[in-house]
């Protein structure tokens, strides 16, 4: 049965040759260097762990052993998902794109939809796997498990207990986040707190003199909600925190954060073009038919590195 299709459009003018969607949601998480991309994991890829103990002892004539060298291995097993639509084209006949559909009888969707609909799904694939890098379910059809359901498992992970997130309150919580990280980590040239829109966006305001936290009426500077923060402009380049920067995610839900290096983050597929590649089939010289398939396949998983080095904010 082909993909339920409503076409409500009429004609008003010349087709000014654009179609226009919701706004989506981007994939910062991997387009901005979020987390390590591993790509190329046909079925799944081990990341082993070194962990050692004490390694510097006093000099003598001998040699003697010192320390321990412990190995542990985590696995990075990516996931196949798809995307399968079956337009078909009688439905776009009485259209006012029809013109381009050719006027024989074995006619094409109509161009500029079909490039419209290409990037609206692989756009839709970006939102998705943004939202289940973190928050994802392996239960849930169409996702698997993120790292708050990974983080969430391992009593290696720092944890903090979060609540709710608004300008009153973000710097406290953000404390409470930075002083749970590890002395090992923190300062690392990638490591950063993930956080969502909400507690950004609360951070942003408390800056601008509408906190607490002894910030004042009139924010950094007294320069109010458009103030900034050493060189970091407000709506302009993200903020930092106590030295570290605050890397912004659609995916995470709203009061959660997490603290980690991109190093320890990965995301694993099979071939990084299989997320840009949507396939489109006219079915008219298979079966007959006047169906149009519309056909994407590819893989995703995440996994972590050193559970001890993340903190948990959830």
């Amino acid at each position: 049965m082909a993909t339920t299709t409503s076409i409500t459009t009429t004609y008003a003018g010349e087709f000014a040759g654009e179609y226009i969607s919701a706004a989506l949601l981007s994939a910062p998480t991997i387009e901005q260097g979020g987390i390590t991309v591993k790509p190329n994991v046909k079925y799944k890829e081990v990341i082993k762990k070194v962990a050692t103990g004490d390694l510097v002892a006093n000099a003598t004539c001998d040699f003697t052993d010192t320390s321990s060298v412990t190995l542990t291995e985590r696995i990075l097993e990516p996931e196949e998902f798809q995307v399968n639509l079956e337009l078909c084209k009688k439905d776009f006949r009485s259209d006012w794109e029809a013109i381009e559909m050719g006027f024989s009888t074995f006619d094409q969707l109509p161009p500029s939809f079909s490039d419209f609909l290409i990037a609206h799904v692989a756009e839709k694939v970006a939102q998705k796997t943004e939202q289940t890098i973190w928050n994802g379910a392996d239960a849930t059809a169409g996702e698997f498990d993120g790292f708050i359901a990974l983080m969430t498992a391992d009593t290696d992970v720092n944890d903090v207990t979060a609540t709710t997130v608004d300008a009153s309150n973000v710097i406290d919580e953000l404390g409470k986040v930075a002083s749970a990280v590890p002395n090992a980590v923190w300062g690392a040239e990638d490591f950063r707190i993930y956080v969502p829109q909400n507690v950004y966006r609360a951070y942003v305001r408390a800056l601008g003199g509408f906190g607490s936290n002894g910030l004042g009426a009139n924010g950094i500077n007294a320069e109010g909600p458009t103030g900034h923060s050493g060189s970091r402009r407000v709506g302009n380049v993200p903020y930092d925190f106590e030295g570290v920067p605050l890397f912004v995610c659609n995916g995470l839900p709203s009061n959660r954060m997490v603290a980690a290096q991109a190093s320890n983050l990965y995301f694993g597929t099979s071939l990084v073009a299989d997320h840009n590649e949507v396939k489109v089939l006219d079915m008219a010289d298979l079966d007959g038919s006047q169906n149009v398939r519309v056909i994407m396949r590819y893989t995703s998983g995440v996994q972590y590195g050193i559970g001890s080095d993340v903190v948990l904010y959830s």
